[in-house]
């Protein structure tokens, strides 16, 4: 069974930092492009951070400087460090993968990746 499992999202005061993980099961996750997505209340879902199998990294720019993408092969997990955060960071975030075959309907693009499987998420609240 495919699935990405997120975990580390909080409840923190601005200026606060969170690391989420993701551990993605039933196929080698950082063989694809992996990323972090958020969605708040009333918005759309938008990229926040995205990693490349062979390491390259890109950010949103309401993040650069903030936040850090890596991954641990190994552990076929995926993390997000979150630092200096912010009210406007209040989200859900969701680990995604690039894998295709187990495309079950929900698919978005972002740069030159494109992601088909999605975890439940992890909500990341800051307060001010």
């Amino acid at each position: 069974q495919v699935q990405h499992v997120e975990s580390g999202g909080g409840s923190v005061q601005s200026g606060g930092s969170l690391r989420l993980s993701c551990v993605a099961s039933g196929y080698t996750a950082t063989d694809y492009c992996m990323g972090w997505f958020r969605q708040a209340p009333g918005k759309q879902r938008e990229g926040v951070a995205r990693i490349k199998n062979d390491g390259t990294t890109a950010y949103a720019d309401s993040v650069k400087g903030r936040f850090t993408i890596s991954q641990d092969k190994a552990k076929n997990t995926l993390y997000l460090q979150m630092d200096s955060l912010n009210p406007e960071d209040t989200a859900m975030y969701y680990c995604a993968g690039s894998y295709s075959k187990y495309y079950d309907g929900d698919y978005q693009a972002w740069g030159t990746c494109g992601f088909y499987i999605w975890g439940q998420g992890t909500q990341v609240t800051v307060s001010s």
